[in-house]
């Protein structure tokens, strides 16, 4: 099976609300809808057989909603594996843990920056330690602040693998949006993966080479982050502008079967 590791479906009645929101953070104007049609659409197009949905509860009361439409997307589309949400503060963490595996939800999306909480709270510590090694994590990384004031960077992401070791973690955006070279020092190597997602456009083929040579390569999973970006275009990217060849491609795309199997 060939995957999009990073991707996300909005419910209709927010859909372009949550677009207009990522162009006022980003300043990148989104290629989708964020609906899941067209985001399915996109993945045929592309020759991707699945695609796995994130969404991060930026506060408590959303935690059983993003929840429930994680398992409605799984339920309605065989193509898509959603991963769920939670957040520091909700107030009956294993209930819903055990709710959500139990429909079938195999990880978590955690978007630090968003949810309000940094990588190195104790609280966030807590959360990990009653997660265990039961979902597959992924986390964003990275922004445009210096790495002391941003809530997730790669030094923190680095210490968080350390401190959890059993679980299965996925640093985005090729380690931290932003923060290549810092993610070719502290990640690069050890016992995380990482995802292509909204880096490929930014980073410099040189940047990209020396994580992926220093790195293991059975961790390097494609992601796309649609609707900022379009899976064909960011495969495109890799062929072009990386210049990975066809059997490079194939490893990144069916990494994730180890994952999801």
């Amino acid at each position: 099976m060939r995957f999009d590791v990073h991707t996300h479906s909005f419910h209709p009645k927010v859909a372009a609300k949550v677009i207009e929101s990522l162009y006022d953070h980003y300043g990148i104007q989104s290629v989708g809808t964020g609906m899941t049609d067209d985001l399915l659409a996109r993945i045929k197009t592309a020759g991707l057989d699945r695609a796995v949905v994130h969404s991060a509860a930026t506060d408590p009361s959303q935690v059983i909603p993003a929840n429930n439409w994680a398992i409605q997307l799984q339920q309605t589309h065989p193509e898509l594996i959603a991963f769920g949400s939670m957040h520091v503060d909700f107030e009956n963490i294993e209930a819903e843990l055990d709710r959500i595996a139990a429909k079938g939800i195999k990880g978590l999306k955690f978007h630090n920056d968003f949810q309000g909480f940094r990588m190195d709270d104790p609280r966030f510590h807590s959360l990990m330690e009653i997660i265990g090694d039961r979902f597959v994590l992924m986390f964003h990384v990275g922004s445009s602040l210096p790495p002391e004031e941003n809530p997730s960077c790669p030094v923190k992401m680095a210490r968080l693998a350390e401190l959890f070791p059993k679980a299965t973690m996925i640093a985005a955006h090729m380690g931290g949006y932003r923060y290549w070279d810092l993610a070719c020092e502290y990640l690069a190597g050890i016992d995380v993966y990482v995802d292509t997602s909204s880096s490929l456009p930014f980073l410099s083929r040189e940047q990209f080479l020396r994580f992926y040579n220093k790195h293991d390569r059975q961790k390097i999973l494609f992601g796309s982050d649609y609707p900022i970006f379009d899976p064909e275009d960011t495969l495109n990217l890799l062929r072009e502008k990386i210049g990975l060849d066809h059997e490079q491609i194939e490893e990144l795309l069916t990494n994730a079967n180890r994952l999801f199997a």
